[in-house]
C-alpha cells in the first residue's frame, strides 16, 4: 500500500505563491512518476504538472511559467510551487504517484480570490 498526504494549500490573494507538498509512503523503492492534478467545482479533474523517474516534466499549458514541479527523492515528496495564482486556479489539488497502480491523496483546496 501507498498513502500520500498533501499539505500547503489555502486562501490566496491573485497574484500570490502557494508551494504545496505531497509525501509519499509506505512500499515505494526508488523512483516513481507523480503528478499533481486539479478539479475545479463542478468540474473534471486535470492535470496541471508531471514529473518523471528521470525527473523530467510536463505542464499544462495554462500554468506553464507559473508553476514549477519538483521532488526531493530523500523524502519521497513532489512539490508544487504556485507563482501568480490567479481566481482559475481555484480547485482542489490532487497528488498522485503511479507504482504500477495509480494511487492518490485526499486533496487540498486552494482558493485564489481578493
Amino acid at each position: 500500500q501507498v498513502q500520500l498526504v498533501e499539505s500547503g494549500g489555502g486562501l490566496v490573494q491573485p497574484g500570490g505563491s502557494l508551494r504545496l507538498s505531497c509525501a509519499a509512503s509506505g512500499r515505494i523503492f526508488g523512483l516513481y512518476p507523480m503528478a499533481w492534478y486539479r478539479q475545479p467545482a463542478g468540474k473534471q479533474r486535470e492535470l496541471v504538472a508531471s514529473i518523471s523517474s528521470g525527473r523530467s516534466t510536463n505542464y499544462a499549458d495554462s500554468v506553464k511559467g507559473r508553476f514549477t514541479i519538483s521532488r526531493d527523492s530523500a523524502k519521497n515528496t513532489v512539490y508544487l510551487q504556485m507563482n501568480n495564482l490567479q481566481p482559475e486556479d481555484t480547485a482542489v489539488y490532487y497528488c498522485k504517484i503511479s507504482v504500477g497502480l495509480d494511487y492518490w491523496g485526499q486533496g487540498t483546496q486552494v482558493t485564489v480570490s481578493s
